[in-house]
């Protein structure tokens, strides 16, 4: 019990030491931001856990492509869904997918980007399909990459006799490790901008104001500016092979970021409490306690005397025992910290579920001076 408390004790409390970090783990160039890309595709190569003729999206995706190839199904197989049931097709083998892509800020054309290829009809499996030839375009329409490869997927699906069946994982999902090619360059100002804009992961004064002295200390007056709590704005050089050696040498400096603000973590699925240090409660008494109740049943047989004439009967018994544990009320004084918070639990034998609802209890009184995020 007291194992996981002073663990979070230790982790908390190693927080607070003071350690510069570099303003590239505090902040991103503006001009740097990555793009989304989405594309709609066909997997084929599945074993009988494609989608079916009864898509009829997909076989009309897998006719307009095989026309594309050269591939005429004219006639009295005009109609994929005929070719399909006839067998000149295996339509089960087919999905339609939707492919999508996050493009990285300063992509050039020829490099490689992942890409998560997902089943949007009725297949059950992607497992060792191929994804054919896919576009992936951004939200002005134009297309910014291209897909194809096959997948790899770590979902399981298996169905026996008897209706039996095991799923593991997310079978109808899949990723191609730097599967897709980058085509077109995403327009960035880094390079024509007058002033470099960097944002701030997280939104702080300090942090921002931190940042802006330690440039302007290295660089000299007004080369940096806050614009408000996330941006700064750099006056960098023109030329743009000093742009990129004066950004080398901002992204490197250090920087004593600001203090974050105090946040209590429950995560109620699994009694995962994280509470920074800087976690402060009020003047507040605690008492926490359950009853427990427990019933015991026991099946006897009843034997009547010899000669009695009497018929044996079952008899059931049962008692019926309450226990309510003798936990003490503890007491938080104003201003207590994080160490006496975690002693103060442990005193009482607190199991994770009861912290949480402790912690619970103590915002609800506006005695925690932390905002508690329950996920």
């Amino acid at each position: 019990m007291k194992s996981w408390l002073a663990l979070f004790l230790a982790l908390s409390l190693s927080s607070g030491n003071a350690m510069a970090d570099r303003i590239k783990d505090l902040a991103s160039v503006a001009a740097m931001r990555s793009n989304q890309l989405i594309g709609y595709g066909l997997v084929v190569g599945l074993a009988g856990t494609g989608d079916g003729a009864d898509v009829s999206f997909t076989a009309q995706s897998m006719k307009t492509l095989l026309n594309r190839l050269g591939v005429s199904l004219e006639g009295a197989l005009s109609d994929f869904e005929t070719a399909a049931s006839t067998g000149k097709v295996d339509i089960k083998n087919t999905a339609a997918v939707m492919v999508t892509a996050e493009l990285p800020g300063f992509s050039k054309p020829g490099q490689k980007i992942d890409v998560t290829v997902s089943a949007i009809g009725k297949a059950s499996n992607l497992r060792g399909g191929t994804l054919l030839l896919t576009s992936l375009r951004g939200v002005d329409g134009e297309i910014y990459a291209i897909s194809q490869g096959s997948l790899a997927a770590t979902g399981i699906d298996a169905t026996a006799a008897a209706g039996s069946k095991v799923v593991i994982g997310v079978p109808t999902s899949a990723r191609i490790p730097q599967g897709a090619t980058v085509e077109r360059i995403v327009d960035n100002p880094f390079d024509k901008a007058e002033r470099v804009v960097l944002n701030v992961r997280d939104s702080d004064f300090t942090t921002t104001t931190a940042i802006v002295n330690v440039i302007n200390t290295r660089f000299g007056s007004d080369v940096a500016r806050a614009m408000d709590a996330v941006t700064v704005t750099l006056q960098a050089p023109q030329d743009l092979t000093q742009r990129v050696a004066f950004m080398s040498m901002v992204e490197n400096m250090d920087v004593m970021p600001g203090e974050p603000s105090a946040r209590v973590v429950v995560n109620a699925r699994t009694g995962t409490v994280v509470i920074s240090r800087n976690v402060r409660v009020t003047a507040a008494a605690v008492s926490h306690g359950t009853i427990s109740v427990s019933v015991a049943v026991t099946n006897e047989v009843s034997q009547p005397n010899a000669f009695s004439n009497g018929t044996t009967a079952p008899v059931q018994n049962a008692d019926v025992a309450v226990s309510e544990p003798n936990k003490p009320m503890f007491m938080f004084n104003p201003g207590v910290d994080l160490r006496q918070i975690v002693d103060a639990v442990n005193q009482v034998g607190a199991t994770p579920s009861a912290l949480i609802a402790i912690l619970e209890a103590l915002k609800s009184a506006g005695s925690l001076r932390a905002d508690l995020l329950v996920i």
